[in-house]
């Protein structure tokens, strides 16, 4: 009888061993932001250089017309939102686009939704030195199929970068199974103050929920 006892003892013990690591296997992995993100520092503006995706349609989208968009970062603190304008010149016409960011609490990871292609999109500040370079992750998930995409941007203060820093950022695309194949955007000029002839707003409402209530109050 205490031999079977014993052996009933073992059973459930390794039961339990199994079930635990069972549990323990794939952790779901984040992507990390920039330590000690500071929200006020890296408002301003921005030239995004150079971009890589694992989107087809987005990567011959932009080979077509590899232009360097200006992008301006504002803190709305009332609302503890974030808006990005970008501004491009193309064939001498001006276009602006203001999308309104959601912060989230994880300093450096906005949100907001893409209503006309129905996409949840997630944005991650993974390093920066603030005065001179930003690098984004960019993770776009259709809705209902789940279906994600990853873009990895280069923003700098200037339209000029080191080439040391691009190794860094085609590292950073590798790492997070991109393509190392970047397109570097074109410098080609910039529109003139009150001459943009478009706009339209996306706001972050989703169907997903973006937890306001815990965001903590960034650099107010």
């Amino acid at each position: 009888m205490q031999r079977v006892l014993g052996l009933v003892s073992l059973l459930a013990l390794a039961r339990s061993a199994w079930t635990l690591q069972v549990v323990s296997v794939q952790p779901e992995t984040l992507i990390q932001t920039q330590a000690d993100f500071d929200l006020d520092k890296f408002t301003g503006k921005w030239y995004e250089v150079a971009v890589v995706s694992n989107c087809p349609h987005y990567m011959q989208r932009k080979r077509r017309n590899p232009m360097i968009p200006v992008i301006v970062f504002k803190h709305m603190t009332s609302k503890h939102n974030l808006t990005m304008t970008t501004t491009t010149l193309r064939n001498e016409l001006c276009k602006e686009t203001t999308t309104v960011l959601s912060l989230t609490n994880i300093p450096g990871r906005f949100f907001h939704h893409v209503a006309w292609i129905g996409a949840d999109v997630d944005s991650f500040v993974v390093h920066t030195n603030y005065d001179e370079y930003a690098m984004m992750n960019v993770v776009s998930t259709e809705q209902p199929s789940g279906n994600k995409t990853t873009t990895v941007k280069l923003y700098s203060r200037t339209v000029d970068v080191r080439p040391a820093l691009l190794d860094d950022f085609k590292s950073l695309a590798q790492q997070d199974g991109v393509s190392t194949d970047v397109i570097m955007n074109q410098y080609k000029g910039e529109c003139p103050q009150g001459e943009q002839v478009a706009e339209s707003i996306a706001r972050p409402q989703s169907k997903r929920s973006v937890d306001t209530d815990r965001i903590p109050a960034q650099h107010e």
